[in-house]
């Protein structure tokens, strides 16, 4: 059966134009640390192919896209752009993560060279001009995902993951990595997500983020064998040297909570002392206007775009575009649209507090409420 496959293989290299590698080619996978901006935040994977015989030392990558692509920012934004199969020498790749200060480390993958030659035809065949090209998803199809299911289809074998790992959703785990610094892109990140992001992670699907596929892969092996063997030795570093730890930002939980304690100050002083309205007029209309785009915003992202993880976004229900109706009209607006917004208010707190999105979000519904509550009383009076 083996001679078969290695026949089979020879034929398709032959067919491929690709090289047969040596029985001394190793395959590993390669995990990288974090960056200092956002999109490097979430870590990187990519695979290398070794073969000393053939003077190989070759880097494949599936996390590389074109600046250049034609509305490039609209595509993005759309879920509409297309990522591609890079091939570089291992030299250039590990160079650039020094550079920049990222750790990398390896996992030597235990192939046999059957195995590792099925690999390497595999990224061959995905390096093709008529292949290399996948439309990205930040959640399901990414540079760890593609890197993920092409060591299985290499590895040809029933893998079982035994890792024991506390159940978390992809929002808990994209939230691991954005700390310190980051705390404002995690606060959009809950904004711009749905409810599909709260969805609890199998073993697989945790390796979306390339630190938790390092996890994943060092507790995978064989089923159906008694003395099943481990998919990858363990991990050892290339770069040890991270990034300088970053300057942790004004947290946005205070910068939201001092924003609602002089709202609520301002509120309580204007119906103690009587103030007019005037100023809470613009107040007002500013507060709903500016949150009410941002509910057109997120239906935007649900409605007009192919992201899924946009969809199914709870966010609007206290950014929502009713909103902008009560801005025009403020003391004016019906009563059914200030009781119905200020329902849509107490799930959205609910739903935050039960996922657990930032807690930036909580004195933002609170401010909200609170200005449509006073709407509601001076409708009353």
């Amino acid at each position: 059966m083996k001679k078969i496959l290695l026949l089979f293989l020879l034929l398709m290299s032959l067919a491929l134009n690709a090289q047969v590698l040596s029985d001394s080619a190793t395959a590993s996978v390669l995990t990288c640390g974090a960056g200092e901006d956002f999109y490097t935040s979430f870590g990187h994977s990519a695979i290398r192919i070794t073969d000393p015989v053939k003077g190989l030392d070759l880097v494949y990558n599936y996390g590389t896209f074109d600046f250049g692509t034609p509305h490039f920012y609209w595509k993005f934004m759309r879920g509409q752009l297309d990522y591609q199969l890079s091939r570089t020498s291992y030299a250039e790749f590990i160079d650039e993560y020094e550079w920049y200060s990222r750790p990398v480390s390896e996992q030597r993958l235990t192939f046999e060279s059957g195995q590792v030659q099925n690999l390497f035809l595999l990224l061959e065949t995905n390096y093709l001009p008529e292949y290399r090209h996948y439309r990205y998803d930040f959640l399901r199809d990414n540079c760890a995902t593609r890197v993920r299911d092409i060591v299985y289809s290499a590895w040809a074998q029933d893998t079982v993951l035994q890792r024991t790992a506390e159940p978390r959703s992809y929002r808990q785990l994209l939230a691991t990595c954005l700390k310190d610094s980051m705390e404002w892109w995690h606060l959009g990140i809950d904004l711009l997500f749905g409810l599909p992001t709260d969805h609890r992670c199998s073993a697989p699907e945790r390796m979306f983020l390339p630190a938790e596929m390092e996890a994943e892969l060092a507790q995978c092996t064989t089923t159906g064998i008694w003395t099943a063997p481990a998919i990858v030795e363990p991990s050892h570093a290339l770069l040890t040297k991270g990034r300088t730890p970053l300057k942790a930002s004004f947290p946005p939980v205070v910068a939201f909570a001092l924003l609602l304690a002089v709202i609520a100050v301002l509120t309580v002083c204007a119906h103690r002392f009587s103030f007019k309205p005037v100023v809470f007029n613009v107040i007002d209309r500013v507060l709903f206007i500016v949150a009410g785009l941002c509910g057109l915003f997120l239906c935007f992202m649900w409605f007009g775009t192919d992201h899924w993880c946009t969809q199914w976004n709870l966010n609007i229900l206290w950014l929502s575009p009713l909103l902008i109706l009560i801005a025009i009209r403020l003391g004016r607006s019906p009563r059914w649209a200030l009781w119905l917004q200020e329902a849509m208010f107490f799930v959205a707190a609910v739903w935050v507090v039960w996922c657990g999105l930032s807690a930036a979000i909580i004195p933002l519904i609170i401010m909200l409420m609170l200005r449509v509550t006073v709407l509601l009383f001076r409708a009353k009076c």
